[in-house]
């Protein structure tokens, strides 16, 4: 895990994404960019491309006040800033560098806040194929001794799509533990796991439930993960993702950090 990626919003918490961001970064020797990404228009007497170098001056000081908030671990972090759709951004980025890794933030734990993520974050998890790790608001970086990894079906189609699920394994020593959720309509192929998967759990367990996540809130107390990992599936943990853009807390909340790996659009 080489390059990580922190998008950094408007949130007054940005700078607590970012800390997690760096010491997790530090775990792994891992270069660490900070992305804002921003509209620019057109105003009278201003050229676009002034009002470009403008914008991405203040964007940079901005970026600058949020790094001075955290401890770097000795981690020199870079800063992009781009012209145009967040999701356009990402891609640009990710093709010029390669990116292992998006951190992002879940939307606030307050009981009033309806949404697990809001309109960009889901953005984000819907049209990339990017790892991405959520990381709830205000964690700090713990041991991940125990990662719950849940799916609906086993069949994966390359081997290189655990690869950020077996560095993290790797690297805190943690234990995988599978979860087989059968939902409603699952066919005999949705049964048979990818040997890779098998090779690096210690544990599967076959359940049945309406949904991934209410299989996974079944067995969740008992396993106690520190890390709960997920596949990016339209008809998967997700799926209302591909419908509203959010995630309703209704439908899914998680006070761990949540690995979302990337299967392509199925």
């Amino acid at each position: 895990m080489k390059n990580i990626l922190v998008p950094i919003g408007t949130s007054p918490d940005s700078h607590n994404t970012l800390q997690y961001a760096l010491d997790f970064a530090a775990e792994f020797s891992a270069q660490v960019y900070v992305m804002e990404v921003f509209s620019a228009s057109v105003g009278a007497g201003r050229s676009l491309k002034t009002t470009e170098e403008a914008i991405t001056v203040s964007s940079k000081e901005r970026i600058k006040e949020i790094i001075d908030k955290v401890d770097t671990k000795g981690t020199h972090i870079k800063v992009a800033t781009y012209n145009g759709d967040l999701i356009d951004g990402l891609k640009e980025i990710d093709r010029e560098l390669g990116i292992d890794l998006i951190i992002i933030a879940a939307r606030s734990n307050d009981i009033t806040e309806e949404l697990y993520l809001g309109a960009t974050s889901g953005k984000i998890i819907k049209r990339t194929d990017i790892p991405t790790l959520i990381v709830p608001r205000g964690t700090s970086l713990m041991p991940l001794k125990t990662i719950l990894t849940a799916f609906k079906s086993g069949v994966l189609k390359k081997k290189r799509i655990l690869d950020p699920l077996v560095a993290i394994k790797q690297k805190f020593g943690a234990k995988v533990n599978l979860l087989l959720v059968k939902t409603p309509g699952y066919t005999k192929d949705d049964l048979k796991v990818n040997t890779a998967l098998m090779d690096i759990s210690s544990q599967m367990t076959v359940t049945e439930a309406p949904t991934t996540y209410l299989g996974v809130l079944e067995h969740f107390q008992t396993q106690h993960p520190d890390l709960l990992c997920v596949f990016r599936r339209k008809r998967g943990f997700f799926k209302t993702l591909w419908e509203k853009n959010t995630i309703p807390k209704s439908e899914f909340a998680s006070k761990v950090p949540v690995l979302v790996l990337s299967v392509k659009k199925d």
